[in-house]
């Protein structure tokens, strides 16, 4: 089964609906569900995904959400080592090499976002879900 990092832009294609960003994450998270493909997640997104869903719902709603999100995905902790590793690095967002350095030391081979732009000094090989989805 194909391990595969997931960026909290993509937990929150298919969390909110966001069209039309919602089929490609759909389609990445039902190949989950079946199995097919292990995601992975930061800690991290999921403290963002509260933060943006509780905007628009109330907390006992994002609650649900999340309770049921998480049984699609692996949370991956965020320690020190990844911090040191992400202040260190040349991204220009910090977020985003949190994100990096997490799939890295867990030695997860790809990672998913829609801002690949985002990604150009990642090491790992970065796609965005309509491109993942392509090569299964």
């Amino acid at each position: 089964m194909q391990r595969v990092f997931v960026d909290t832009d993509v937990a929150l294609d298919l969390l909110s609906g966001r069209v039309p960003h919602y089929e490609y994450a759909a389609r990445l998270f039902t190949l989950a569900d079946k199995k097919i493909v292990r995601l992975f997640i930061s800690a991290l997104s999921f403290s963002n995904l509260n933060y943006v869903l509780r905007r628009a719902r109330s907390a006992n709603d994002v609650r649900k959400i999340l309770v049921d999100f998480r049984i699609l995905v692996n949370v991956l902790a965020v320690d020190d080592k990844i911090i040191q590793l992400a202040l260190q690095a040349e991204f220009n967002d910090f977020e985003d090499a949190i994100q990096h350095f997490t799939a890295i030391e867990n030695h997860i081979p790809v990672l998913l976002t829609r801002n690949t732009r985002d990604y150009r000094k990642s090491s790992l090989p970065v796609s965005t879900p309509e491109q993942f989805l392509k090569t299964i």
